[in-house]
């Protein structure tokens, strides 16, 4: 008892570190993101950036220079142009002009609803021509604030160089940057019509070169200019600001690695161990905490986030102060939530139990419930309770609850119309016609009932028909059968009184005593049939070899074998095969098989008897081509004095079959017979015996 104390103690000590790793992890993994955030414009992609040329910071450097200067030559000018109103958005304008006219519709008396479109504009463009002038001097002022503010902003930038032209407007922070002094400099970028000059040349692989080059697109290469060039100190200055965040994103990326490496690990861990008692299998072990509703619990988890997102973005200015004490008690319990979810993830109850599942489960029993067990009284009584509460709940909704009521009465009468309809054809003698209720009901229930009485009739119907036609073709088929060889008996006896030949004596004897023979063959057919479906034969059970059984009996007719040129071929098992039955019945069920190939199998044609172990039955299976047309179904050829060649011109006597199969029956056996056009194939199941 101490020793398990003492191993559940160590395990949950391994527990609880494990669960204190996870969350520093996690904090260690918050930690680093915000400290490459707060590295301006920096991000894990300069790890892998080969210089400060291929860098994102170099392109950001000039691309905020060149787009200001873009947006003045290509859209500003000059402050003449906007004051002109050249700078004027069309789509802005007209918005506004729009506006204006939606309000001259509604509140100006000067509009007509008599007149077009057309006509009312001229009006509206007349009488709002003053506020029209107010909207354009209002888009103006605008544009104006717009561009002081970035010519404002670009003469603070003493570094980079830059100096832009379109011919007539020419912006530039240094008299010193032309043509010929431009390549005096470390790095320039140089445009002009439609040309470009990039120095040095590695810049061109760049990756985010293509910010700049699609601002220098949109504007009309053929007049303008633009130069950017880093001084040596300001790209000397530069190039050390890289390097320094460099290193330092590279070392944060090494510690995100390994706190995420360790959050992984750590947590995988809880997942696997989590709800165990100890390290061997068994079921989950619960805590109060699990008890709360995982769909709560989910609804928690959430809160803690947005708690979490909402804490940081208030008191994002000490955030490095700020984000280690907020991440970890929300961690703690974001944790715990989380691992009670795997616990009943692991006890295949993450949906069952939630709040939703217990509230729908419980109405849906006790709904279930009544109308399972419930009387129909009940069933009303519930109703008419019922109905007026769900009226009254769902006041909001009423003809939708009226018309679901009236929809369930209609079905419910539908249902009652067609099990009458159907009583009274099935009264009338239609005893085929099926009553169709949908639903488990007490409707639903009756006409199942209906329809198993009608079965009973069918099949009561059907086999006293068949009884009847049985009947019929036994004794015409008897009748036909015996009296073929009696009347040869009669016609040769006569024949006999009046010959005087003796060597024609010789041969009617010999015809009568071949009839008479047939006759016999019939007669004990017929009684060895009767009596063996009667089951009145013993039977002695006992242990039989089933390949040596018929290896021992395909010896014995291998003269009849050899008359009609026929191939037996035998598939067994390697180890013998044991069966519990009768010796001498077998054989003879066996042999009246045999016996039926031999008369209606073709000849010079191959048999084959397989032999399978199915475990506890054995298998035999007898398959042979017939030399007959089969245009008959295996249930006809099981019927007594049924024959494969219609016409009744063999020798059979057609009660081989029906004898075979009721021999293996009283030995409780089974014997399928299966017809494929021309394939005969009789099927006998045994039981297995396996005592030694």
């Amino acid at each position: 008892m101490d020793i398990k104390l003492k191993s559940y103690s160590q395990s949950n000590i391994i527990k609880i570190a494990v669960f204190m790793i996870v969350i520093l992890c996690f904090t260690g993994v918050i930690r680093e993101l915000v400290k490459i955030k707060e590295l301006n414009g920096v991000n894990y992609r300069i790890i892998f950036e080969d210089n400060y040329f291929l860098s994102d910071a170099y392109v950001k450097e000039s691309d905020m220079i060149i787009s200001n200067l873009m947006r003045l030559i290509g859209e500003y000018k000059n402050e003449e142009n906007i004051k002109n109103g050249g700078s004027i958005d069309e789509e802005e304008l007209r918005m506004e002009v729009e506006n204006l006219f939606a309000e001259f519709q509604g509140n100006s008396r000067s509009f007509n609803p008599q007149l077009s479109q057309e006509e009312n504009y001229k009006i509206f463009k007349v009488e709002y021509a003053d506020k029209i002038t107010l909207a354009k001097d209002r888009l103006i002022q605008a544009d104006l604030k717009e561009y002081h503010l970035l010519v404002q902003n670009l003469e603070e930038h003493k570094d980079p160089l830059y100096y832009v032209s379109d011919g007539k407007n020419t912006y530039s922070n240094s008299s010193k940057l032309e043509n010929e002094q431009l390549k005096t400099y470390p790095t320039y970028m140089k445009f002009e019509k439609y040309k470009s000059e990039i120095y040095p040349k590695e810049i061109k692989d760049n990756q985010y070169l293509y910010r700049i080059t699609e601002s220098i697109n949109n504007l009309d290469q053929e007049n303008t200019v633009v130069y950017v060039a880093f001084t040596k100190d300001f790209l000397n200055q530069k190039v050390k600001e890289w390097k320094e965040n460099k290193v330092k994103a590279t070392n944060s990326f090494y510690m995100l690695v390994s706190f995420l490496a360790g959050l992984l690990l750590s947590f995988l861990y809880l997942v696997v161990v989590t709800g165990r008692k100890s390290s061997k299998k068994e079921d989950v072990h619960f805590n109060p905490v699990d008890k709360l509703y995982n769909d709560i619990n989910l609804l928690l988890c959430i809160g803690l986030v947005i708690l979490w997102g909402t804490l940081v973005n208030e008191l994002y200015i000490d955030i490095n102060k700020i984000i280690i004490p907020i991440t970890i008690p929300i961690a703690v319990a974001g944790l715990v939530l989380v691992l009670s979810l795997v616990k009943h993830f692991k006890n295949k109850t993450l949906f069952r139990h939630t709040l939703i599942y217990s509230i729908l489960s419980k109405l849906v029993a006790f709904i279930g419930e009544v109308y399972k067990n419930g009387s129909v009284g009940v069933k009303t009584v519930l109703i008419v309770i019922g109905y007026p509460i769900a009226v009254a709940l769902t006041f909001f909704m009423f003809p939708v609850t009226i018309g679901v009521a009236a929809w369930f009465a209609l079905k419910k009468i539908k249902s009652f119309h067609a099990i009458q309809e159907g009583v009274e054809r099935i009264k009338d003698g239609d005893i085929h016609h099926c009553v169709n209720v949908d639903g488990d009901g007490e409707f639903g229930r009756l006409a199942a009932n209906i329809n198993s009485i009608t079965d009973g009739l069918k099949k009561a119907v059907d086999s006293e028909l068949k009884g009847e036609r049985l009947k019929s073709e036994l004794i015409t088929n008897v009748s036909h059968d015996i009296r073929t060889p009696l009347t040869s008996i009669i016609t040769y006896v006569d024949l006999l009184k009046k010959e005087q030949d003796p060597s024609k004596v010789q041969g009617f004897i010999e015809i009568l005593d071949q009839k008479s023979k047939r006759l016999k063959v019939l007669t004990d057919n017929l009684f060895d049939a009767a009596k063996a479906s009667s089951g009145n034969i013993p039977v002695h059970f006992e242990r039989i070899d089933m390949v040596s059984l018929l290896t021992q009996g395909l010896g014995e007719v291998s003269d009849k074998i050899e008359d009609l040129d026929l191939k037996f071929k035998m598939n067994y098992p390697k180890e013998k095969v044991y069966i519990a039955a009768d010796g001498k019945l077998m054989w003879r069920a066996i042999e009246n098989l045999l016996s039926n190939i031999f008369k209606y199998a073709l000849q010079a044609s191959r048999i084959y008897i397989d032999i399978e172990d199915l475990g506890n039955e054995i298998l035999l299976t007898f398959k042979n081509i017939s030399a007959y047309e089969l245009n008959i179904s295996a249930d006809e050829l099981m019927e007594r004095f049924k024959r494969g060649d219609e016409s009744r011109s063999s020798q059979g006597s057609g009660l081989g079959l029906s004898i075979a199969k009721s021999l293996i029956e009283i030995q409780k056996g089974k014997f399928i017979i299966q017809v494929d056009g021309d394939l005969f194939k009789a099927m006998i199941y045994m039981p297995k015996n396996s005592n030694e």
